[in-house]
């Protein structure tokens, strides 16, 4: 065995042309089947205390899970092309959105905040679809000025001045923690796209003392502030929550309880279902449960970053690791505060936390990752040649096209075609200027003094020497 080959069984499987692929399938049904167990479990009783079915919830979270399922598959299917097409009219549909849900009567008012469309039965929340376009175009706007060499400013602007508008009108809402993913997305984008680590410093200094000012702005976000920094001071207030969850880990030891054994969601902890997701699975699968959560996630730091540097697109290579760097912090953010590490923002847990559309956009943005995934070099060598694809046959998936430069070209948006042809058109003036000054020594030799007869004799002499030498 050569020192190239993989040594162990899991080498030779990561080895595979579809590994990445089959690694984000995999974590996305498993953290979707334990959000579903989960849920089910930490809101049963709840829903029951309320006079619902005990499965109301469960039943709802299901029914986005399947129409995020629906999502994942159109996101494996879409060619890389259309997502570049479609990236700036989705961006500017949901920056309508999050305008038209901040109206009176358009935007439904729900737990403190109007950040809710009703379609029916259904409630949509277009912050969550601002996450997904800001990602898609952010990652078009910088691949496309990478292969120019763009400048600083072509990188910050418009990217920050659009993200900064986005988060505004979250902010309005109100809904910081959305604003923080928000924050975390710009920011993976300009850190990915090639931003100066000084420059972006800088800006993630001025985004964190932004994020502290409203932290402290309002009344509920100012109290969790300052609960975290003296958790004894209202154990039966605002630092209540808090202080629940961390019994309810406690309570849970190395094994758990049992699935279904939670004391905490007898209405001890409140948003058990949601924000607090991570302590019923503390309480009831112990430290072993806590432990696989957090594996999954750092399986897709892994998977995210490998998709990344192997993909030969720059625009796969951006949204592949801005994604990968918005689920897992946002995932980490979750755990953080729920085990006392960080302030309560109220950030969701990805695909296990209760929440509709969290849920299916999560989804969607897992299936761009696949999508990704099925672009490496090596596997669509493979799918080309019908090696390892059942798994593509049985979903009728179509094969990858290789990445083109000159077809990335063609997506450019028009500003950027625009610089195209201006430094088009400077090569060719600078060509034009040359020409004219060769043209001018021509002249200026064809046109030059003949030499007098003296010297034409001299010349005559050395070439009639040189030819007898």
């Amino acid at each position: 065995m050569t020192g190239n080959q993989p040594r162990t069984y899991i080498g030779t499987w990561l080895a595979r042309p579809l590994a990445s692929f089959h690694l984000i399938v995999t974590i996305a049904t498993l953290l979707t089947v334990l959000g579903l167990v989960m849920v089910l479990s930490a809101s049963s009783v709840e829903a029951y205390t309320e006079g619902h079915s005990p499965y109301s919830l469960f039943t709802q979270q299901a029914i986005f899970a399947g129409l995020g399922l629906v999502l994942f598959y159109v996101a494996l299917r879409t060619p890389i092309r259309a997502l570049r097409k479609l990236s700036f009219p989705a961006f500017a549909v949901s920056v309508v959105a999050l305008v038209l849900v901040l109206i009176p009567g358009i935007g439904v008012m729900a737990q403190g905040g109007r950040r809710w469309f009703y379609l029916g039965p259904v409630s949509v929340q277009p912050s969550e679809v601002a996450k997904v376009t800001l990602a898609l175009w952010g990652a078009h706007l910088l691949a496309s000025r990478q292969s120019q060499r763009a400048s600083l400013k072509d990188i910050i602007v418009p990217l920050v001045p659009a993200g900064v508008v986005v988060c505004m009108l979250v902010v309005l809402q109100p809904n910081l923690s959305t604003t923080i993913t928000l924050g975390i997305i710009l920011a993976a984008l300009l850190w990915f796209g090639g931003l100066p680590p000084r420059i972006f410093a800088g800006l993630i200094g001025v985004g964190g003392l932004l994020a502290a000012v409203l932290a402290v702005s309002a009344g509920y976000r100012s109290a969790r502030v300052q609960a975290f920094f003296n958790p004894g001071s209202d154990p039966q207030g605002i630092g209540y929550q808090a202080r629940q969850a961390m019994y309810s880990l406690a309570d849970g030891g190395i094994w758990g309880r049992g699935l279904g054994q939670s004391r905490a969601k007898w209405n001890y902890l409140p948003n058990s279902h949601n924000d607090f997701i991570f302590a019923i699975i503390g309480e009831e699968l112990g430290f072993l449960g806590c432990a696989l959560v957090i594996g999954l996630f750092a399986l897709l730091v892994y998977a995210g970053l490998r998709i990344a540097t192997r993909s030969v697109d720059p625009f796969l290579r951006l949204l592949t690791a801005t994604a990968t760097t918005w689920i897992v912090i946002q995932a980490f953010i979750n755990i953080g505060y729920v085990v006392g590490l960080l302030p309560v923002t109220g950030l969701q847990l990805p695909l296990v936390s209760a929440g509709g559309s969290s849920l299916a956009i999560t989804l969607l943005m897992f299936g761009i990752i696949a999508n990704a995934a099925r672009h490496e070099p090596e596997a669509i060598a493979a799918l080309h040649a019908g090696q390892d694809g059942r798994f593509s046959r049985l979903l009728r998936l179509p094969k990858p096209e290789p990445y083109s430069p000159a077809r990335a070209r063609a997506t450019r948006p028009e500003a950027t075609r625009r610089a195209a042809v201006r430094q088009a058109q400077l090569r060719q003036s600078q060509v034009r200027r040359s020409q004219v000054r060769q043209a001018q020594v021509r002249q200026s030799t064809v046109h030059r003094e003949p030499p007098r007869r003296g010297e034409r004799r001299m010349s005559y002499d050395r070439r009639v020497s040189g030819e007898r030498r």
